[in-house]
């Protein structure tokens, strides 16, 4: 898909946020002068498009600084806050690279039940098919049939092989042989899906753990990336998710899916300048090519309509 229609999905897929911040801004300001009533209502207006507090004061501060007292019109106001929000992502904008020199490079995914982890990684191991890597596949969810199902139908699709077990097979025990057929095959990614089931935080750790304990008897320093994808329609929701499976695993990067179902896109935001982690891609409908690339600009521009 070309960048140019995918910035098309993307502003498709972030039209109920952009309908949230954008409308909320036109009915603030037709044409008005930018004083404490106006940034009040304004400040207002980020929090609920979920951008969070932090990023509210920011882009707040900034504009007093820079228009307190002037006439502006909501044109001006959304393209100044496209700016802003700008600034803030484009230092987490950073692609997912696969290093060369590991075979294969292991990418953990990790991700409560329903955020999307096991279509990310079809779309993902697709995503290399078409540049022309070797990827490979770990159904490591194995409490989840339809998880399981799900990769192996992405497999067949995408070519892609799939290393699956029993139901409610030792998900270590899968990745470690997983490993072991792709290092074998000169894969170049493997990707491992995990299973998400917070509720029992302590069992789910214990398991991730595992995981890791057992890839690293192969190779000491797997995985080589641990993404953790998050839901946008969770909203707030997600800040949450992300500190809990931070104590869990060293997560080295986000991918946020469901966008296009969201009102709550802003969300994004909130989690660059909260936790500064590199988000890789980010998803806005169910095809393939849904899934790309995060990149700052494009999506701080879709998110205020400017």
């Amino acid at each position: 898909m070309a960048l140019g229609s995918f910035f098309s999905r993307l502003k498709e897929g972030l039209a109920r946020s952009t309908q949230k911040l954008a409308g909320g801004i036109t009915a603030v300001f037709k044409k008005r002068r930018l004083d404490d009533e106006a940034l009040e209502e304004l400040e207002e207006l980020l929090i609920s498009a979920d951008l969070g507090t932090e990023v509210a004061r920011r882009v707040i501060a900034s504009f007093r600084r820079s228009r307190f007292g002037k006439e502006v019109t909501d044109e001006e106001i959304k393209q100044a806050l496209a700016e802003e929000i700008s600034a803030i992502l484009a230092p987490v904008a950073v692609p997912l690279e696969l290093d060369p020199a590991r075979k294969p490079h292991v990418v953990l995914v990790v991700g409560v039940n329903g955020s999307g982890k096991t279509t990310t990684i079809g779309k993902m191991a697709q995503a290399f098919h078409e540049q022309g890597k070797h990827a490979m596949m770990a159904a490591g969810d194995t409490f989840r049939a339809a998880a399981v199902e799900q990769l192996q139908i992405w497999g067949e699709r995408t070519g892609t092989p799939v290393i699956a077990g029993a139901r409610n097979a030792d998900s270590a025990g899968l990745a470690f042989d997983a490993l072991t057929k792709a290092t074998a095959a000169g894969s170049d990614v493997l990707l491992i899906d995990t299973a998400g089931r917070l509720h029992n935080k302590a069992a789910l750790m214990d398991e991730l753990a595992k995981i890791i304990r057992v890839l690293r008897k192969q190779d000491a320093t797997a995985p080589h990336s641990v993404l953790l994808v998050l839901d946008a329609t969770t909203g707030q929701n997600a800040v949450q998710q992300v500190k809990v499976f931070k104590e869990m695993v060293a997560v080295t990067g986000l991918v946020v899916t469901k966008l296009d179902g969201s009102a709550r896109g802003g969300i994004v935001v909130a989690l660059a300048e909260t936790f500064g982690l590199p988000v890789h891609a980010v998803g806005v409908g169910e095809k393939a090519g849904d899934l790309r690339p995060f990149v700052a600009e494009e999506f701080a521009r879709g998110l205020v309509g400017a």
